[in-house]
């Protein structure tokens, strides 16, 4: 035997769990790194985990408990499940034993009843000594990196968590996964750019996650796809949205409350030896470059998205979403529509509609790199500098400043001699 823990409800007296308890559904989610189970309940629940060995396998009391149906067999591909069987214990709860593939770590909690679901009982496994926490920040400069554009693109929601459901039952974690997968193929067939697909399939993959494996790519750039909703179907349009001030500061803080344990990186300097004001002030450095980027890309995403029609606000939005709290990676969050209108719902699910929200998102993250790819890149390298010409300017002084020969400064601009007026634009090649 490994771990034994009791976990109650919230405290309550156990006259809180009089009556029998029904498990309505079981629901197993495998993703790439963890594997999530819930268990759909009729009303709160006390429950054990046990896990055992020789063969591996967690044993899941559930006091005065029954399960009226059989619960449905782990995907083929799951990392950690083998096989899930069920039995009556004491006449009055209920055992449910997961036979599993390897040592695993896990972990419990009880969630409340929302819009979508009843009680629930969330059971996590996952690599032993994994932790669910956003890997330390990575350096931008490290020599290692890719010279491509690296975009993290993360489709919201996923597994337990389905996002909003328009009013004829497309769901939004659905559509997201789609149109994030049309535009990294679109991003992986572009010169000098490289997506990574942050969540594959349907499965949970909390928001701390997503930027870990962001920053574990040492991405440029995140970009997280959603579909809005509201109680009025009328409403309808794309947004854009990036970090605001307060959810940066708030964030600022955590991190640095959790610096001597985090070994955080920013720009490459660890904070846990620095005091407060100067790792305050590092970490100020960085979010305030990355909210910069951010402001940038969001602006040609925004121009791109109206040419596909009406956007639900005329200028990007700020808002303190945690999927976009890194310090050091810019991030933008888009709603592509408003999957609770039915026209709008209708055009998400539309495959045509997915590949055109795409090449639009494409449109403007190609259009912002274009300009202000990072230094080090193939398309900071394959870039042409401008160079307006003032009164007093040389051919051979412009050659001299820049660090490229005559030659090339004349074929760059086909030339045919070394003659240039004032206000003409010359094209500054990168060598």
């Amino acid at each position: 035997m490994r771990k034994l823990y009791l976990i109650l409800c919230f405290m309550l007296p156990i006259s809180a769990f009089a009556g029998q308890v029904t498990m309505q559904n079981v629901r197993i989610w495998a993703a790439p790194d963890n594997t999530r189970v819930v268990f759909d309940v009729s009303g709160r629940v006390e429950h054990k985990l046990e896990l055992l060995s020789n063969p591996d396998r967690l044993v899941v009391d559930i006091k005065n408990a029954k399960m009226p149906q059989a619960i449905g067999q782990p995907v083929r591909a799951d990392r950690y499940l083998n096989k899930v069987r069920s039995a009556e214990r004491n006449k009055s709860d209920l055992r449910v034993v997961f036979d599993l593939k390897k040592n695993i770590e896990m972990r419990s909690f009880l969630l409340q009843p929302n819009r979508q679901y009843g009680h629930r009982l969330v059971i996590d496994l996952y690599d032993e000594n994994k932790q669910d926490i956003a890997t330390p920040l990575i350096t931008q400069a490290d020599n290692n990196r890719s010279k491509d554009v690296i975009i993290a693109v993360d489709a919201g929601h996923g597994g337990d968590d389905p996002g909003a459901t328009g009013p004829h039952g497309v769901r939004e974690k659905d559509v997201t996964l789609q149109i994030a997968r049309n535009l990294v193929h679109l991003i992986n067939q572009e010169y000098g750019m490289k997506a990574v697909l942050i969540r594959e399939g349907d499965y949970f993959l909390s928001l701390r996650n997503r930027i870990g494996k962001a920053r574990e790519h040492k991405a440029d750039l995140f970009i997280s796809i959603h579909a809005d909703a509201f109680r009025d179907p009328r409403v309808k349009g794309s947004s854009v949205y990036i970090l605001s001030n307060r959810g940066a500061s708030s964030e600022a803080a955590k991190w640095l409350a959790e610096r001597e344990n985090a070994a955080d990186l920013v720009g490459g300097v660890s904070l846990d030896d620095k005091d407060d004001v100067l790792a305050s002030v590092l970490l100020d450095l960085s979010q305030t470059a990355s909210l910069e980027a951010s402001i940038g890309v969001a602006d040609r995403v925004l121009y791109d998205l109206k040419k596909l029609g009406k956007t639900h606000k005329k200028y990007v939005q700020s808002a303190g979403f945690a999927v976009l709290k890194s310090p050091d990676i810019p991030s933008i969050l888009v709603e592509t529509a408003y999957i609770s209108n039915p026209e709008e719902e209708k055009n998400l699910k539309n495959a045509a509609y997915q590949t055109k929200l795409a090449k639009a998102l494409l449109s403007g993250l190609k259009g912002y790199f274009t300009d202000y790819a990072p230094e080090g890149t193939l398309l900071a390298a394959a870039a042409t500098r401008k160079y307006v010409i003032v009164r007093g300017d040389t051919l051979s002084g412009i050659a001299q400043r820049y660090s490229v020969s005559m030659n090339t400064l004349r074929d760059s601009n086909r030339l045919k001699n070394d003659r240039i007026r004032v206000g003409q634009v010359l094209n500054i090649p990168t060598i």
